[in-house]
């Protein structure tokens, strides 16, 4: 048996019979101790409102830490007011007795927000980056135009010493590495003209100089190949950032984001020369720090991860207007930090929105149309040979087949804490997640976003 599963067994025998155990003895310890045999039953009953109250307070507490340090939090609140508990038997004192019990059993309200979600197993993963540190953060999926099985996964690393943006081939194999300066986030657009070729865009934010990193897919040698006109200087420090490509006029823009709340969208064109020039078109100001950012070529939204606050939308369209609105806030379905958003395309006007929930290293999963009704959440667990993810920063889905592996899309995940060394990327087949719903989520592997 797993390891991780049979602790979470033992573990969740325990710590469901202890509240029931607690109960149970109360009113036998209250009748021994209590200086009133009226008020024996008393700690019993206030078990009942200790639940309710519990179920609150750990429900916001959850929402401002995460579920998984939530936990952590109650299971050590119920350890030290255990000890307090047995301290006041000892001594035969009642109302001690009482305020343990009431709140050992308010710490137990955790168990009421415990949601029920999918889980699914990564069959992927690429290999670790060098450094130990945090340095592993987004991928994204470039799409072979002719042969899916040589499609290329590309993912940032953020390494002082040797940042860069490392390729993978769908076997998870490192195939090159481009030695550029600190970049958080990656995306790609297919088909911009540059002179008389057409090539696939991948732009990052390189958080020294900040500047724009543009470069363009060499599928015959799997490689990454800079197409910048100019040093991009960018008027705010780079963070975050992902692209839009308005599909209405074959316009590409990069979108970038800072700590201070700030975006900028830059539009993309050619220099006259064959290399990608880019200016400010519109910029916007949040409440709170930003870096998850996805735009809808199609739907013409931008979608912005605001990481303690929720997850914003506002239109594509640099000519648009500039409010935005708040689809859903941290809570049941989010817990801080907010990270990485991804779209899956299941057709011109459905698919899912799925954000990065760090803070309980799950991953929630909205409809892509309309108001973007909120639908599930799952987690990526063990497998017997990868493990599975957590405290996860960047991620990315792809709905087009990658190989017979990969036939019907993937979904892809940063792992903070890989078990083989350092960071790296999991992957998970897009038919397991969709499987683990019911009813299953839409799969559709001849949509493409090559147009």
């Amino acid at each position: 048996m797993n390891k991780n599963l049979l602790l979470l067994a033992l573990s969740q025998i325990f710590s469901f019979t202890a509240a029931p155990v607690t109960v149970f003895l109360s009113g036998i310890i209250g009748s021994q101790i209590s200086p009133v045999k009226s008020l024996s039953t008393l700690p019993m009953s206030i078990s009942v409102v200790g639940i309710a109250i519990g179920a609150i307070v750990a429900t916001k507490v959850m929402s401002l830490v995460g579920r998984k340090y939530g936990f952590i939090l109650a299971s050590i609140g119920n350890a030290l007011i255990s000890i307090l508990a047995a301290y006041s038997v000892l001594n035969q004192n009642f109302v001690l007795f009482f305020t343990a019990l009431f709140i050992f059993i308010s710490c137990s309200g955790d168990k009421i927000v415990r949601e029920t979600h999918a889980f699914v197993k990564a069959t992927m993963e690429t290999e670790p980056v060098t450094n130990r540190d945090d340095t592993a953060d987004d991928p994204c999926v470039w799409v072979h135009p002719t042969n899916p099985a040589l499609s290329l996964i590309i993912g940032t690393d953020k390494d002082e010493n040797s940042p860069g943006l490392r390729v993978y081939d769908m076997d998870g194999n490192q195939v090159f590495t481009t030695d550029i300066e600190k970049a958080n986030n990656v995306d790609i657009r297919y088909g911009m003209k540059l002179g008389s070729k057409t090539y696939d865009i991948v732009t990052s934010g390189l958080r020294v100089s900040n500047t724009l990193g543009i470069y363009r897919v060499d599928g015959d040698s799997k490689s990454l190949i800079s197409v910048a006109a100019r040093e991009v200087k960018l008027g705010i420090e780079a963070y975050g950032s992902c692209m839009y490509k308005d599909i209405s006029t074959n316009t590409f823009y990069a979108i970038i984001n800072d700590k201070e709340r700030n975006v900028e969208q830059y539009e993309l064109f050619d220099n006259g020369f064959g290399k990608v020039d880019a200016k400010v078109v519109r910029t916007l100001k949040l409440p709170g720090q930003l870096e998850g950012c996805v735009a809808d070529d199609i739907l013409g939204h931008l979608y912005l991860g605001e990481e303690e606050h929720g997850i914003w939308k506002y239109s594509a369209n640099p000519n648009s207007t500039t409010k935005g609105v708040l689809i859903d806030s941290i809570g049941p379905n989010l817990a801080a930090d907010v990270e990485g958003l991804t779209l899956y395309y299941s057709g011109e006007n459905t698919g899912y929105l799925i954000a990065s929930s760090q803070g309980d290293d799950r991953y929630a999963i909205y409809e892509r149309e309309g108001e973007n009704k909120f639908i599930g959440r799952f987690a990526i667990v063990d497998s017997e040979k990868i493990d599975g993810t957590s405290s996860t920063d960047g991620i990315d889905v792809c709905n087009m087949n990658l190989g017979k592996n990969f036939s019907n899309g993937v979904f892809i995940v940063q792992d903070d804490e890989n078990d083989k060394g350092a960071q790296n990327f999991k992957v998970v087949p897009w038919e397991n997640i969709s499987s683990s719903f019911d009813p299953p989520l839409s799969i559709n592997n001849k949509w493409s976003l090559r147009r």
